[in-house]
């Protein structure tokens, strides 16, 4: 994935930034976990593309281990027919079924799909997407052995821990397996934690090894709690995603994810349809990056590192 770098000298310079977004599971209207056209994607590609976004991984979530293979393989297939969705989607990241059932940490994920990491359904779901696979998030606490994280790897796919909430040792163990990532840090766990030993303070403890996502909206982490975050983990081991669903772009509204109704609120806050926690976001990335710089007072220069030259060397295997 290449990035232009801005002439500051003309225009909006977060416009040409070629953002690059490792986390999306939709875009104006259209969600990437529900049956796909090549039309939809091309539509969504060239959206993005016009928001600035040089490319994505598109996001494939927990569900049937079916579902799930036929989403990537729709992925696929449309890369394979469309030169705009060739250049705009890099790749695919997995996120789930391989995560932590419990409440809080599944997230907006759908509990009933979820299921320990085992290396049938993985390899399955990997060869769906022929060499498009670029990142699985996983529960290193439900992953026996390592064995998915360590195949995984020497497959090179980059392998993030996310929706989990694996012991200090366990999470030394994966990152010895080579997990190198962590999926959305601050979010996909409880909104209640032990004020000291959770797994936000375990991943920051051992950002040195890792690549640690954020989503910059400013509603899934406080900007003060972001800023926090951010000078614990490091701005050169930092990257941001918008986690975006089909809302994204759109304004408040009911929309889908996958098989569930998901709510936007007037604050562009994404709820369950119960209201019970936040699903995906309806973030742009030329928003995010502006809010690095507005929300917290980085300067163009860290917001960039962290839209554009962090995550393209994250998955830079």
């Amino acid at each position: 994935m290449t990035a232009a770098v801005p002439d500051p000298s003309t225009g909006n310079a977060s416009a040409r930034l070629g953002f690059v977004d490792l986390q999306v599971n939709g875009y104006a209207g259209v969600d990437f976990n529900s049956p796909l056209t090549v039309g939809d994607l091309e539509r969504v590609c060239t959206q993005l593309r016009d928001d600035g976004v040089a490319s994505i991984l598109a996001t494939v979530i927990t569900d049937d281990v079916q579902r799930m293979t036929q989403r990537i393989t729709e992925l696929r297939q449309a890369r394979d027919q469309s030169p705009v969705v060739r250049d705009v989607i890099a790749g695919i990241h997995i996120e789930g079924p391989f995560i932590s059932p419990e409440p809080g940490y599944v997230g907006a994920h759908p509990a009933a799909a979820v299921r320990p990491a085992e290396l049938p359904p993985m390899q399955r779901l990997v060869a769906a997407g022929e060499g498009l696979v670029r990142i699985v998030t996983l529960a290193p606490e439900h992953d026996d052995r390592c064995q998915v994280t360590k195949w995984l790897t020497d497959n090179r796919i980059v392998v993030s821990a996310g929706h989990c909430n694996p012991s200090l040792e366990r999470l030394r163990m994966a990152i010895d397996q080579g997990l190198s990532m962590f999926t959305h840090l601050g979010n996909g766990c409880p909104r209640q934690l032990d004020r000291h030993d959770n797994i936000i303070q375990r991943v920051l403890s051992l950002a040195e090894h890792l690549w640690i996502g954020f989503i910059a909206d400013g509603i899934h982490v406080p900007f003060p709690a972001l800023g926090n975050y951010l000078a614990a983990a490091g701005i050169s081991r930092a990257f941001v995603v918008t986690d975006a669903i089909s809302a994204a772009g759109l304004g408040p509204g009911c929309y889908r994810l996958g098989e569930r109704e998901v709510v936007v609120d007037e604050q562009l806050a994404t709820w369950s349809a119960d209201g019970a926690h936040l699903a995906g976001a309806a973030t742009t990335m030329p928003r995010a990056y502006q809010n690095l710089q507005e929300g917290l007072g980085l300067s163009a220069e860290d917001a960039q590192r962290l839209t554009v030259d962090n995550p393209t060397a994250a998955i830079a295997l």
